[in-house]
């Protein structure tokens, strides 16, 4: 009795409950802020592993983990949103899925492995072989963790996740230190990618009690694999986008230089993953509104602009000031990722807007909306790579910035449209924070090579983070007039203190 009520929250009707909002907006903060700490994390063991290990090494890796990128998205099929977006979910539904994705996950671990000959000769380094068949176990484990987490999003408890997560990145990257530290090389990355899914699926199974029942097919299996299968159809195609610059740049350039490459983009994607991180949040929010789009659209708007006013002032400083972060934190060695880093922090201005979109398929039910543009932004975002590959590392780099200006705003008006969001309702969301953060870069730019260039480089980060930071608030609040979003996080920040609660 006692083991069916703690499976009940995984399987309760989906409906909004009282105060949802504010509900929402503080699990949202709270995920955010472990993710935060989260980042640092793996910020911080990508310091020590980059100052103990080559970009040669890093490259080896990455030469792999590029191409399978798209596991996760196949072995999940996209079930996960489908089913927070749906009203109910069975035991039996949760377990046929279960089943699926162990069999999906089963058959690329060994595609990986019987490929992973060829893989090698393609890039003409054979130690890639051997690190193909170790990370092909990955596979099977995510496949084994994918349904756990599911229900756990179901359910809201994305403090819990976020936990889960942090923990099994903690000792994933204190043994891959202590392996680089003797002298393992890319063994110690290969770790790295190893334990972290292993961990995180004990975690899994001991925070979720349910246990999967026999195989079996269910009257609503089809429907949320057809649900689904939009979603997977839009994350595939996006991230063959994404990960089609890594490709050609390892067999284009080589290992060294993708190594450069790899590391400008792995501090990029962590900042990146604090706030597209919150889709769950989203999805599982907004999705208990879809009967009520008035208030769908004003909590969206809320949110989102929040997000960016935030995210917005964070990229801006890291446009200005990451050439010398990166020399900070990585070593000199690292210097080349430093311009690339720069080029990605302008290009996350756009990239957090674009990156709600999900927001709106998944909550509106309209996955095929999804993924009709997932193939339309893939072919643009790939034209654009094969643009700027002549180019070497910077010319990708500034190709996926322009490319990300130019299709934030369609994006969005496309996944608002079934839901009677249009661009003037995403411009008032987002406009003023992404005019603001480009202005403050402009001058940042400008005052750190005239009055800055002979200090050093610590004293140089502050001073210029300093005057970005200062410019972009002086033009959102005194300009713009935007103050929502700060009112707002200075409220949600007396809910989270502990004495007033208590008082």
């Amino acid at each position: 009795m006692l083991l069916k009520r703690n499976l009940d929250k995984y399987f309760a009707e989906h409906k909004p409950q009282a105060d949802h909002g504010r509900e929402s907006l503080r699990s949202g903060v709270a995920f955010v802020a472990v993710r935060g700490l989260n980042m640092v994390v793996q910020l911080g063991s990508t310091i020590l592993l980059a100052r103990m290990l080559s970009p040669h090494d890093y490259g080896l890796v990455v030469m792999v983990l590029a191409l399978m990128v798209f596991a996760p998205m196949l072995i999940d099929l996209g079930t996960t949103d489908a089913i927070v977006q749906r009203k109910s979910i069975t035991h039996a539904d949760a377990s046929a899925l279960f089943w699926v994705k162990i069999a999906i996950g089963g058959a690329l671990a060994l595609v990986l492995t019987g490929g992973s000959g060829f893989i090698a000769s393609f890039y003409g380094e054979p130690a890639v072989a051997g690190i193909a068949i170790v990370l092909s176990l990955t596979l099977i484990v995510t496949a084994m963790s994918s349904q756990h987490f599911a229900l756990m999003r179901r359910a809201m408890q994305f403090r819990r996740i976020a936990l889960i997560e942090i923990s099994s990145n903690v000792v994933g990257s204190i043994i891959a230190i202590a392996m680089a530290f003797t002298g393992w090389g890319y063994w110690a990355l290969v770790a790295k990618a190893m334990l972290t899914p292993v961990l995180s699926a004990l975690g899994a199974w001991m925070s979720c009690p349910w246990l999967p029942g026999r195989p079996q097919s269910t009257p609503d299996l089809k429907e949320m694999v057809r649900f689904g299968m939009g979603v997977t159809g839009f994350t595939i195609t996006d991230h063959l986008a994404r990960s089609a610059d890594r490709i050609a740049l390892g067999y284009f350039y080589g290992a060294a230089p993708l190594g450069y490459f790899q590391n400008a983009s792995l501090l990029y994607d962590n900042i990146l993953s604090t706030s597209t991180q919150l889709h769950d949040v989203a999805v599982s929010s907004l999705s208990k509104l879809r009967d009520a789009v008035d208030e769908l659209k004003r909590m969206w708007a809320t949110a989102l602009s929040s997000l960016t006013f935030f995210t917005a002032l964070v990229f801006s400083g890291l446009a200005v000031t990451g050439s010398d972060i990166v020399v900070l934190l990585l070593g000199q060695r690292w210097e080349t990722a430093g311009p690339l880093f720069c080029i990605f922090a302008v290009r996350g201005i756009a990239h957090v807007v674009e990156r709600t979109l999900g927001w709106l398929h998944v909550s509106a039910g309209r996955p095929d909306r999804w993924m009709r543009w997932g193939f339309f932004s893939a072919i643009f975002q790939l034209l654009a790579v094969f643009a700027g590959l002549p180019f070497g590392l910077v010319g990708v780099a500034t190709a996926h910035a322009i490319a990300t200006f130019c299709l934030f705003l369609p994006a969005l008006i496309y996944a608002g449209r079934p839901l009677g969001i249009g661009a003037r309702d995403v411009l008032r969301a987002v406009g003023p924070q992404m005019a603001s953060a480009l202005i403050a870069v402009a001058i940042g730019i400008m005052v750190q090579d005239m009055f800055l260039a002979d200090l050093s480089r610590l004293a140089r980060v502050f001073v210029a983070g300093l005057i970005c930071a200062a410019t972009y608030l002086a033009v959102i609040v005194g300009v713009f007039g935007v103050t929502a979003p700060l009112r707002l996080a200075f409220s949600l920040l007396r809910d989270f203190n502990p004495v007033r609660r208590n008082s």
